[in-house]
Order: structure tokens, then sequence, then C-alpha cells
């Protein structure tokens, strides 16, 4: 089962207004920011954006991740 990390509540809202703007291509505007930070050599941004990208590709899916209880 693969684990998800947000380094803070910056990431978490970060994601949450992709979702908002984008829908189901938060994803891949995610990915979009993540390249363009690595070409500008910042990586902090970098992964940034890729977490972001993971984390609302997981928001925006119907599906279930993790264990049920």
């Amino acid at each position: 089962m693969p684990s998800y990390f947000l380094s803070g509540r910056a990431a978490f809202e970060d994601a949450m207004v992709l979702l908002d703007e984008h829908g189901e291509d938060a994803p891949a505007v995610a990915a979009e920011r993540a390249n363009a930070s690595r070409d500008r050599e910042n990586v902090l941004d970098f992964c940034h954006w890729r977490q972001i990208e993971r984390f609302s590709a997981l928001l925006a899916s119907n599906e279930v991740a993790g264990s049920i209880h």
C-alpha cells in the first residue's frame, strides 16, 4: 500500500485549491508546476508540487486507499 506525505498545511491547501479550480485535471496541473520548478532548478518547489500531484490524484480518485475498518 503506498503511503502519502504532505509537508504541511500549505501543501494541503494548495491541493484543495487545485481541485476546486481544475477538478480531475488537478494532478496534471500540479505536474506542470513541478516540471516548471525543476526547469528553474527550484528543488523545494519541485518537491512541493510533486507532493501535491500525488495527493490531489488521491483526493480526485473514487477508489479507496488504505485499509477499510
